[in-house]
């Protein structure tokens, strides 16, 4: 009887040891401000959820392995939903940076935005190389006749920081101590705030390779590209009878 319940005593102080919170590791999206300030060339604008790549997207801190995989680890994590987060830390940098007003979607605001921004990112990844590299691109529309719209492409290299690949705090432990060593969760997440902060003042300034696109046909307010609703028909005038005169 006594090794039975030295066995369950021994899974218990297992399960706890591994259920144990200050062992997950949460990392911020929280880009630093540019230092640099520029002119104010978007006005109002609307900022779009970002789209990410299914990896990037998840709550887990990705990167790249030796064999060309992405992986992840259970205890480290981003603190918010990484979509939410590199959207409203997005918007927040540009506005800071810039003097204009880019606010998250949906626009909390009576006046409609002049533009809308939209992002798609279609690589956020801490590399085997050494780089975390942010590419994809970006779209600044507006509707008013004569409006000048951007289509452009963002491609951010950052490099990250070498830990030892060992134990540790690094992920070079993670991946069984051979082979490239490779950056720690902290300095993966402090790598991607630097590439959103370097895309908010490319953004800003409506910079990078793309083109310009003028808007020929403004879109018509919704109320007024609605379909209308077919009247009734009238209903029919009663008859009118006159008497001739005697």
């Amino acid at each position: 009887m006594l090794r039975p319940a030295l066995l369950a005593l021994t899974a218990a102080v297992a399960l706890a040891g591994c259920s144990n919170p200050e062992k997950t590791g949460r990392y911020l999206i929280d880009p630093p401000t540019p230092a640099a300030r520029v002119g104010n060339a978007l006005g109002t604008a609307e900022l779009r959820d970002v789209t990410l790549p299914e990896y990037a997207a998840a709550g887990e801190v990705s990167w790249q392995t030796p064999d060309g995989a992405v992986r992840s680890n259970p205890k480290n994590l981003w603190a918010d939903k990484p979509q939410r987060a590199f959207t409203l830390t997005l918007a927040r940098a540009i506005s800071d940076m810039s003097g204009a007003t880019v606010i998250a979607e949906p626009w909390p605001l009576a006046e409609p935005p002049r533009r809308r921004i939209e992002v798609r990112v279609e690589k956020a990844l801490a590399q085997l190389d050494g780089i975390y590299r942010l590419k994809g691109q970006y779209y600044v529309s507006n509707d008013s006749s004569g409006g000048t719209n951007h289509a452009r492409g963002f491609d951010i290299a950052v490099p990250l920081p070498q830990a030892a690949a060992s134990g540790g705090g690094g992920l070079g432990g993670l991946l069984g101590g051979g082979g490239q060593a490779v950056a720690s969760p902290s300095a993966i997440a402090a790598a991607q705030n630097a590439a959103i902060s370097q895309l908010a003042a490319q953004i800003a300034v409506l910079g990078g390779p793309g083109r310009t696109v003028k808007t020929q046909t403004p879109r018509l307010d919704p109320i007024f590209s609605t379909p209308l609703e077919p009247l009734p028909p009238l209903e029919p005038l009663p008859e009118i009878s006159v008497e001739p005169l005697s």
